[in-house]
């Protein structure tokens, strides 16, 4: 997809623009489309202007967030439909409730007797098509309640595992406890979820430490905006990607 630059009028942004976002780290998604709906309503003057996202990211996620305006929020869902690429870190040895850092650990599990042959071995059972829990600490609903209410609540919510597609799970380095990793994977995949039961199949615990998502189809995190550039550079000078 051609980037280029364009000048952004209200008209445009109401037809439609998609724009390749760096979500920082701390951010939820929902305070980015927030952040630039004002900064494109207050460039342009207009009082009514429609923006969602394409895919959540944890505030503990950085990486790509594609953000759609006007016409382009009806096509969302093909967005989010696209195959996903991420990087990160999985610690060994420990669980969270949450299976990462949102949540402080509550429990500590033996790591003497993992190598990198059993490492490597345990890979397999997580690639292709595979039966996955969503963690309880996430915002999909059950019964018109968030399940990260009922986690706060301090209540256990029957869950429904959910088939997805592991096409890629490979190590990029390892230095016990910590593993850092590459994943392709079909919508719907938590990453959390999959750092939780590769240290459970390793006779372990495991969550996930650091996550960054780097591809969603077509789009890469290289020719994403920061957030702090894009707020910073006037509207004339935004590159956008074409809708077409």
């Amino acid at each position: 997809m051609d980037f280029f630059k364009q000048t952004f009028t209200a008209e445009s942004l109401q037809e439609g623009q998609v724009f390749l976002l760096d979500k920082p780290l701390g951010w939820t998604s929902f305070q980015v489309v927030n952040k630039i709906r004002w900064h494109l309503k207050n460039l342009t003057g207009l009082k009514k202007l429609k923006v969602g996202h394409a895919g959540t990211l944890d505030p503990l996620a950085t990486g790509l967030l594609l953000v759609c305006t006007g016409k382009q929020t009806k096509s969302i869902e093909l967005y989010q439909n696209q195959s996903k690429e991420y990087t990160g870190t999985l610690c060994l040895g420990a669980t969270t409730p949450s299976f990462d850092l949102e949540t402080e650990i509550d429990a500590y599990f033996p790591t003497e007797h993992i190598t990198r042959e059993k490492i490597e071995q345990t890979l397999g059972r997580f690639r292709g098509e595979i039966e996955q829990y969503p963690p309880v600490f996430s915002a999909l609903k059950k019964d018109g309640k968030r399940l990260y209410e009922y986690a706060r609540a301090g209540l256990q919510p029957e869950i429904k595992s959910r088939k997805v597609t592991v096409s890629t799970f490979e190590i990029l380095q390892m230095n016990l406890p910590k593993i850092e990793f590459r994943v392709e994977c079909s919508k719907g995949t938590y990453i959390r979820s999959l750092a939780h039961d590769f240290g459970k199949a390793l006779a372990s615990g495991g969550h996930l430490s650091e996550l960054r998502r780097t591809k969603i189809g077509t789009y890469t995190i290289e020719n994403a905006f920061g957030m702090m550039s894009v707020l910073n550079e006037p509207a004339s000078t935004m590159k956008r990607v074409t809708s077409n």
